[in-house]
Order: C-alpha cells, then sequence, then structure tokens
C-alpha cells in the first residue's frame, strides 16, 4: 500500500523553495568523502535541543521537527550533537535557552569524551565558538545553548596531541567547527576515518582554527532540502538550524 505523506511533510515541502539553506557540498580528501555544510549563525538560528514541553528527550529529528513547527519554524538541518547516557541525558556541559542543564565535567575518565583536552560548542548572542572545556569553565560565559563533548579536534590550529596519523580505529565521525570569520561548519564523515584524518579535514580543508568531535558510529543528520532524515540510532542532544514559517 502507498504511505501518504504527512500534512507536516507537505506542507514543509511546499515552503522549500522559499527557504535559504546553508550550503553542503559533498568533499573528498585523501580515501574519505565528507558531508560539510557551512552556516552563517548571523542569519541563520543555530539552536540545541533535549527534550520537548513534556520533558522526555526528542530522541531522534521526527519529534524535534514536529515540536518547532508548532513553533512556527521549520527545520532545515540537524544533527546529532554530543554523547549521551542511556537515558539519553548529556554526559557533559548542556545549556538550552541560557538554563544550564548540566554542568561541565572537567575530570578524566574512560572513553572518547574524556580524551582530554575536550571542549564545548556554544552560541551566545548570535555568535558561535568552540572552546577547550577548562578555558570555557574560566571565562564564567553562560551561553544560550551549549553543548560539551570530546575530544576537542583542532586547538587553535593545532590538533589534537593524542591523535596519530597512523591510528587504526576508523568510524564515521561527525563534528563541528568555528572559522575566524564565525562561519560554523558541521560535518559529518560518509565513511569511517581516524580521529587524526577528521581533525586535518577540518584544519586544513575548512580553514577552522577549533573544532570538536561529537560522535561516531551514530552520526546522523537530518538535510529538509534533500529529504534526508536520519534514524540510525536514539539520540540525546540534537544541533539545528530552522527558519520562521515564512508569512
Amino acid at each position: 500500500m502507498r504511505k501518504c505523506p504527512s500534512l507536516l511533510g507537505l506542507l514543509t515541502g511546499l515552503l522549500l523553495p522559499s527557504l535559504a539553506f546553508a550550503a553542503c557540498e559533498q568533499m573528498r580528501e585523501g580515501a574519505a568523502t565528507y558531508l560539510a555544510c557551512r552556516f552563517d549563525p548571523t542569519g541563520e538560528d543555530i539552536r540545541l535541543h533535549l527534550a520537548g514541553p513534556d520533558g522526555a528527550a526528542y530522541g531522534g529529528f521526527v519529534g524535534l521537527r514536529r515540536q518547532l513547527w508548532a513553533e512556527r519554524r521549520v527545520l532545515t538541518f540537524a544533527m546529532n550533537a554530543g554523547m549521551y547516557h542511556d537515558d539519553l541525558s548529556p554526559v557533559g556541559y548542556f545549556a538550552e535557552y541560557g538554563k544550564v542543564l548540566k554542568p561541565a565535567v572537567t575530570g578524566g575518565g574512560w572513553g572518547n569524551f574524556h580524551l582530554l583536552p575536550n571542549g564545548v560548542f556554544l552560541m551566545k548572542g548570535g555568535k558561535a565558538s568552540v572552546m577547550e572545556t577548562k578555558a570555557f569553565v574560566a571565562s564564567g560565559v553562560v551561553p544560550d545553548f551549549g553543548t560539551q563533548s570530546g575530544p576537542m579536534l583542532v586547538i587553535d590550529g593545532k590538533l589534537h596531541p593524542k591523535f596519530l596519523a597512523d591510528s587504526d580505529s576508523f568510524k564515521i565521525r561527525n563534528g563541528v567547527g568555528v572559522d575566524d570569520r564565525g562561519q560554523v561548519h558541521m560535518v559529518v564523515s560518509r565513511v569511517p576515518v581516524r580521529f587524526y584524518d577528521f581533525a586535518v579535514f577540518f584544519r586544513d580543508r575548512l580553514d577552522v582554527a577549533n573544532a570538536l568531535y561529537l560522535d561516531g558510529t551514530i552520526s546522523s543528520v537530518f538535510i529538509a532540502e534533500d529529504k534526508r532524515m536520519d534514524r540510525l540510532f536514539p539520540m540525546g542532544p540534537i544541533l539545528s538550524v530552522s527558519m520562521p514559517i515564512p508569512q
């Protein structure tokens, strides 16, 4: 039986021609291919999300898209935005609409999150930044939106010191970086890659001096223009780009 498209899907499709979209392109670097999308936070609304009004974690793009539509906004792009526990709560710092829901984690531990230094991606007053966690804590900044993850990929133009060019750890990976013009770059690899190669891509191809790893394996994206909505795994924090519904 042929499924009928949802009303939300039909209306979003009708609106697509009137909406501006980020510059997303497939980029090849060595043996790897990446989906790299660039956003200008001065003209595009970049937010972080965890749970809906009922307190339940979105867990994916479907619920977030529906909630934004109820707020008269169109979701144009989204990706998973940091590591989380089994209950989908964030492992590290998380702030939404100026409210800190989880404080920064500065200690060591097991796993990629604790491959120090890790960092925080944040939005404050329409400007985006990626900061190493201890520098972020010392700054005293309370962002409008913020998520902590790790490891940092690029720190002030230098690769994370623990990355190995000959590592045998290959995974699908996604991350975010901010260049010196304030442009936000959200990237997901199309094939499994090393941390080292992923970091080099941000630094050398995208000219990003500070970039943060968000996660691997579960890496998922939503792209309205391409009608792409990954549903690989449940997810915790979500990074979004949305626009008001045109009047």
